[in-house]
């Protein structure tokens, strides 16, 4: 489904075809964001969130009410990663592949005496 060659950077991005677009696997970004996750629960020396899942998944007698599944949820996204960054060409390659994958025609640049 994905190319064979990924558009490459700190994050290498598949770009594959599906029925009517394009489809980008950015395995990469996924387990970075797992790793920011896990290293904000497994923080030793703050143990707030923590805390907060256990709070959520099981809260304590002493809890007035089930703690909100979406304030841990937003705390976590705080804390991962969420930007790919792509250097020099590699944006307009990604383009480029995205563009193709979808079944849009990539226009030529025109030279200067055209």
């Amino acid at each position: 489904m994905c190319e064979s060659k990924p558009v490459t950077g700190p994050i290498p991005i598949h770009v594959g075809r599906i029925p009517g677009g394009a489809q980008l696997d950015l395995a990469a970004l996924t387990r970075l964001v797992v790793g920011d996750v896990l290293d904000a629960l497994l923080q030793g020396d703050d143990t707030t969130l923590w805390d907060l899942l256990h709070e959520v998944a099981a809260p304590s007698a002493g809890a007035a009410e089930r703690l909100d599944r979406e304030e841990l949820e937003q705390q976590l996204v705080e804390r991962a990663s969420s930007r790919v960054p792509l250097y020099g060409p590699a944006a307009k390659r990604l383009a480029a592949s995205i563009l193709t994958a979808a079944g849009a025609h990539v226009p030529q640049q025109r030279g200067e005496a055209a």
